[in-house]
């Protein structure tokens, strides 16, 4: 295994260095205590801990605003629109009795440890093309009424789910992160997709069904009675509907989006160069791009679960405008923490450790999975740990075999998955969609993301010595 030599160009590690890394921290730590201790809202205390690491940092003031806005601004136009579209989705899917349908057939043809591994299988088909974010939204009716019906507690239930999109979202190709350390690393796809599906397999099973059993002992919650836009509590009031959508309607509109984003990665798969690709790349990659896939989605549920079971046009208008309310404070938090990301990385705090990493001397795969952590933990980002870590060790891999190759850009999306905490938006997203609190989120989806990043990242290795 190619070890890394200290290169001659490495910038030396500064005193100031140590101190945007203790500034990190001491944000981090403020955030936790404002929020958890003395019960201030989430978004100001994100607000807070933002301006503390920028001014403590040393950045100039304009750039403390500006680095927040725009990292709310990158998260909402990312994230945001998606949320509110699968708000939207969701309320209808759950008013017109379609999610009631979905878990009718689930519990019907499975129940108890059973009932786990279904949703843990159709968190993993949802979960293949499909953003987590996205994914987490279609499937929180779904998770929530499941919850509710078989009684069993939310996090048995929820943390399969939640394991079957973030595995698939950071080891599987045409994931961005996968595709990113692919390109970077010069990986095959074939191979990367191959391998990633080997090791994304046994990690879900371990930080999914398996692991559950544990958080739903530390976190023993019931289902939340508002998550994500949709009153659970009076999703099964269908007095106003005159005919339920049958499972296979509701099974397609729901998977609607998901083939649509599939179509879009098939086509470049098979039509790799986009200017001598047939037209029919150019209308795949358009009606795939997640925010075009999703508004898509809404206007045909709109028809499934709304005109065809008897809604009125003024009702439909009415329920999409109440699926939109609850989700204000997420957007707000979500946004936030994608800020507070942002003046992290535009404190310099991604730098100090991608300078401690070139100077580093270890083995490749190594490497790899440490600098994507140190850089998750740094900024929050799995797609600045995923750019910064292939970029810091793609000199290293032209001497690489393509199976190797492959390996390192798994590890290096392993290691970006681990430990989502207060400035990675998702934990804000999981957090608000349940109704749980900080310490739970930490206990149950941080807890599972690092056991992901570590399992994951052992199977990589294991399979380092024997391919």
């Amino acid at each position: 295994m190619k070890v890394l030599e200290t290169a001659t160009q490495v910038l030396e590690w500064t005193a100031h260095d140590t101190q945007l890394l203790v500034v990190a921290a001491l944000g981090i730590a403020l955030i936790v205590v404002l929020i958890a201790k003395l019960k201030l809202h989430p978004f100001l205390a994100l607000v807070l801990g933002s301006a503390f690491v920028g001014l403590a940092s040393g950045v100039e003031l304009g750039k403390v605003i500006t680095n927040f806005e725009d990292g709310v601004g990158g998260v909402l136009k990312e994230v945001g629109l998606l949320i509110a579209l699968g708000a939207m989705l969701g309320k209808l899917l759950a008013d017109s009795g379609g999610a009631n349908r979905v878990v009718d057939t689930l519990l019907a043809k499975a129940s108890g440890n059973k009932l786990v591994w279904m949703i843990t299988l159709v968190a993993v088909i949802i979960g293949l093309p499909m953003f987590f974010e996205i994914g987490l939204v279609l499937l929180l009716p779904v998770i929530v009424l499941v919850t509710q019906r078989s009684k069993m507690k939310l996090m048995r239930i929820a943390i399969p789910a939640l394991a079957g999109l973030s595995v698939l979202h950071g080891l599987v190709p045409p994931h961005p992160g996968p595709l990113i350390a692919i390109s970077a690393v010069k990986a095959e796809l074939g191979t990367t997709l191959g391998l990633g599906i080997l090791v994304a397999i046994p990690t879900v099973i371990i930080c999914g069904p398996l692991f559950s059993r544990l958080a739903a002992r530390w976190v023993p919650v019931d289902a939340p009675a508002v998550a994500g836009g949709i009153d659970t509590q009076h999703a099964a009031d269908l007095s106003e509907v005159k005919r339920q959508p049958s499972f296979l309607v509701t099974l397609l509109t729901i998977i609607f989006p998901v083939v649509l984003m599939l179509l879009k990665a098939l086509g470049g798969i098979i039509w790799p160069n986009p200017e001598t690709a047939p037209a029919i790349r150019i209308f795949f990659d358009f009606v795939g791009q997640p925010l075009v896939a999703m508004t898509l989605a809404v206007l045909l549920a709109i028809v499934t679960f709304g005109y065809a079971v008897g809604f009125t046009g003024s009702r439909i208008t009415a329920k999409l405008g109440e699926s939109l309310g609850p989700i204000a404070a997420i957007l707000l938090i979500v946004g936030a923490g994608g800020g507070f990301k942002q003046t992290l990385i535009g404190a310099g705090v991604g730098d100090a450790v991608k300078k401690w990493a070139e100077g580093a001397n270890m083995s490749v795969l190594v490497l790899g999975f440490i600098v994507a952590v140190a850089l998750r933990l740094a900024t929050g980002s799995a797609t600045v740990a995923t750019v910064t870590a292939a970029g810091i060790v793609a000199p290293l891999a032209s001497s690489l075999s393509p199976t190797h190759a492959a390996l390192l850009a798994l590890a290096i999306g392993a290691g970006s998955l681990f430990l989502s905490h207060v400035n990675d938006a998702g934990f804000w997203l999981v957090k608000e969609l349940f109704g749980l609190t900080v310490g739970q989120t930490f206990k149950t989806w941080s807890v599972m993301e690092t056991l992901i990043s570590v399992v994951g990242f052992g199977f990589v290795m294991l399979l380092s010595l024997v391919l």
